[in-house]
């Protein structure tokens, strides 16, 4: 039984299209859905209330661009005491209601020297650094025990993204993004070590997320907009009130083009 995703049945008449995770500084892409039904954290059997600021930490249900949409306005962090299954839980749910295909967005630091704040990074690959996995435990109904990671990120959901970048004049970087549990950022000598092992991004989230997507057999389309440069490569202390600010000045075109991402699935 999904305690989560009976508890939504009772609160939302369709079944959702699509399952958008907004991240820091995202999230007024959910305040566009029409006939909007929203339900705080706090209300949902499973969830936990988000104390991160640029998290208002609620689903929100109706239509977007004529496509039956259910937003998770901010999210949990394995850094606020959750476990990563906890933290996948919402992803779960979504799945039981029936979602075929997920969009992940999170704000994360540039460890590629050729990205610079404001840029916008499809996620090709992930690397789990958290040390948890949202599907260690008993295995559950419908999840394979090991599920492929082969292909975490969708192709033709990520060709799908970069066709309407283009068209719409968006420059998309393209990487792959690092996930640590936090919430302490990052140290210079940390950074030069995850950019040897290939990151391009690295973040607090996402990661346990796209696990439980993948093994739900969902879709799955993620983007990182870059915030800040990593340690090491600024005189700048990094700080979360950069994140929301740049996060501000860019959810305009992030919210365009996940749209436009949404009106064509």
């Amino acid at each position: 039984m999904n305690s989560t995703a009976d508890y939504l049945r009772t609160q939302i008449p369709f079944t959702p299209r699509v399952f958008v995770i907004l991240g820091s500084g995202l999230g007024a892409l959910a305040d566009e859905v029409e006939d909007a039904i929203t339900l705080p954290f706090s209300d949902v059997p499973g969830l936990m209330p988000s104390t991160v600021e640029g998290h208002k930490g609620r689903l929100v249900a109706g239509t977007l661009a004529r496509t039956p949409v259910l937003f998770m306005q901010g999210r949990m962090h394995m850094y606020e005491g959750h476990s990563a299954e906890a933290v996948a839980a919402p992803v779960r749910a979504a799945a039981a209601l029936g979602v075929k295909t997920m969009i992940a967005t999170n704000s994360a630091g540039g460890v590629n020297r050729s990205f610079r704040p404001g840029d916008l990074m499809l996620i090709d690959d992930h690397i789990n650094l958290m040390w948890q996995n949202p599907l260690t435990g008993a295995a559950r109904d419908g999840e394979p025990r090991f599920p492929d990671m082969s292909q975490p990120y969708d192709r033709e959901l990520q060709a799908l993204a970069q066709q309407i970048a283009i068209e719409l004049g968006l420059q998309l970087q393209v990487g792959t993004y690092v996930a640590l549990t936090g919430p302490s950022y990052e140290t210079p000598a940390e950074i030069r070590m995850l950019q040897r092992m290939g990151a391009d991004a690295i973040g607090m989230s996402t990661v346990p997320e796209v696990i439980a997507a993948r093994a739900n057999d969902m879709r799955v389309l993620g983007f990182s907009l870059i915030t800040n440069l990593a340690a090491g490569y600024t005189s700048k202390p990094l700080s979360h009130e950069e994140v929301m600010e740049v996060g501000a000045q860019a959810s305009e075109r992030v919210g365009v083009l996940i749209r436009r991402v949404i009106a064509t699935l």
